[in-house]
């Protein structure tokens, strides 16, 4: 026995010893040289102080006080980046912790939500009642749900007719016109027809809408006014700086609580699959994150041309309980829906990428809208397949002209070889659309190739070094006067003038 005592009392000596040295070598044994190094400093000054006088002296006194002040800024830059990073993993840790207490929460208010259903089932059942009425029912089924507020969406349109009939004779001019009157008249809000009709065209062209300009212009009231215009309010959903993902604008699926977190956008999504009529969503103030970042799903799946492709993934497996209109976990975009983003111009926001712009219809709003006098206009009640009808037999009935094609084509031919862009197919294809719409909603064919032309193209211009293609600039605002006629294409003229002024 007394040998294993002295084996370990010799063993402990030796890892402590070992422990001992390794703290040494690792921390103090590097600095050990350091007092050599102030010693050779010291040496070195005397070296040649003796030949300094008084300037050399002078200047020695302010290389010090600057060496022991770069030190002293070195050093406290340190404690700075260490006392931020222990700050942000603080914060973090107390994000981490809070999100797990909400969630623990969410899930007890499940299970006693689940506890007061089986009691008021025991209690209707001990009377001599069905299980629940209607409506505890309805409540039952959304608790069971892994989807409640979609599955009370279900609940609301159950049983429920949203046919519409269509308005007889109605044509697109007229519903330009009946619109920026009932802004006016019902809510105060004053529009422009050539706002109208670009907004009007652009639904026809494109799903996504962009409203961009200052503050106050009236971007989200317009969105808003369309909602009231069309009987159906429109969800006005508010974009965070933190949207990284889809997840952040459609939701998610919490494993914990086993129950799909959804979003309001989310929900507006899916009562459109309920409704005939038009249902807005807005992107209230969209580029405060990035587009291309939490709306990219929807991006790429509204470029497919089969409607019964534009399928959004929510969730990998299938129960029973699941909302009557998700398949497979999977949600069906419905035609019947425009979104509509917002966007300030300023150092707050994200500058909007080009692939989202080629996708979309950009609207710029300079100032508010002036007042004027406006017929008493109501609200209209038609189903979003009358709108399609209407698009249709405008783009049948106002094909653009060869002329204007042949003029385009060359515009074209001068953009590739005096500034390396092309329209792209993209571009032409909105043409087809958007033009003759916009004419049949009373404008011109000139302003609505004035129009693409300034927001599709020239809005390209921005990211050329335009300091050196003033006078390729120059031309192309001769080329337009030229080939269209001068005057007829005042957006682009304006678009040009502005980009050589601030350049």
């Amino acid at each position: 026995m007394a040998a294993y005592f002295a084996y370990l009392a010799e063993m402990l000596k030796a890892f402590f010893r070992d422990l001992g040295d390794f703290f040494y070598k690792g921390i103090i044994s590097p600095w050990t040289d350091v007092g050599e190094n102030f010693r050779n400093y010291h040496s070195i000054l005397v070296q040649h102080s003796g030949e300094f006088r008084f300037a050399g002296w002078l200047f020695f006194v302010i290389f010090l006080l600057f060496f022991i002040a770069l030190v002293g800024a070195l050093v406290f830059g340190l404690f700075i980046l260490i006392r931020k990073y222990v700050r942000f993993v603080k914060k973090e840790l107390d994000k981490d912790e809070l999100r797990r207490q909400v969630e623990r929460l969410n899930y007890d208010l499940y299970t006693q939500s689940i506890e007061k259903d089986k009691i008021l089932n025991l209690k209707t059942a001990y009377m001599g009642f069905k299980p629940a009425d209607k409506q505890a029912q309805e409540t039952l089924d959304e608790i069971n749900s892994r989807f409640p507020k979609l599955t009370s969406v279900d609940n609301a349109y159950k049983g429920r007719d949203t046919t519409i009939l269509p308005k007889e004779d109605l044509s697109l001019e007229e519903l330009c016109n009946s619109f920026r009157n009932f802004a006016a008249s019902k809510l105060g809000l004053y529009y422009t027809i050539d706002i109208v009709r670009q907004v009007f065209s652009g639904m026809a062209t494109s799903k996504l809408i962009i409203l961009e300009g200052i503050s106050g212009t009236g971007k989200t009231s317009l969105a808003y006014a369309l909602g009231k215009f069309f009987s159906f309010d429109s969800s006005i959903i508010p974009v965070q700086p933190s949207w990284k993902d889809r997840s952040e604008l459609l939701g998610y699926y919490n494993e914990f609580t086993k129950k799909f977190n959804e979003s309001e956008f989310l929900k507006a999504l899916y009562v459109a699959t309920y409704r005939k009529d038009l249902n807005v969503i807005v992107l209230d103030e969209m580029n405060l994150a990035r587009i291309e970042y939490y709306f990219a799903e929807f991006l790429s799946v509204m470029e497919m041309r089969d409607k019964d492709s534009w399928l959004i993934d929510l969730i990998p497996s299938t129960d029973e309980n699941d909302p009557k209109h998700l398949s497979e976990g999977k949600l069906l975009i419905p035609q019947n829906i425009i979104f509509f983003g917002t966007a300030n111009n300023d150092d707050s926001t994200f500058t909007i990428s080009d692939k989202v712009y080629d996708r979309a219809i950009s609207l710029f709003f300079e100032d508010k809208g002036r007042p004027f006098e406006a017929e008493n206009q109501e609200p209209l009640s038609i189903p979003y397949s009358q709108m399609e009808q209407l698009f249709a037999e405008a783009q049948q009935q106002f094909q653009i002209s060869e002329q204007m094609s042949k003029k385009f084509e060359d515009l074209d031919n001068f953009v590739i070889r005096k500034f390396k862009l092309a329209f792209g197919n993209r571009i032409l294809k909105q043409l087809d659309a958007f033009v003759p719409t916009y004419i049949a909603c009373g404008g011109t064919e000139a302003e609505a190739f004035d129009f693409i032309f300034a927001n599709k193209i020239l809005k390209k211009f921005e990211s050329l070094n335009i300091a050196f293609l003033k006078d390729e600039l120059n031309e192309l605002s001769n080329y337009l006067d030229k080939l269209f006629g001068k005057g007829k294409f005042p957006k682009s003229q304006n678009y040009i003038a502005n980009l050589l002024k601030n350049n």
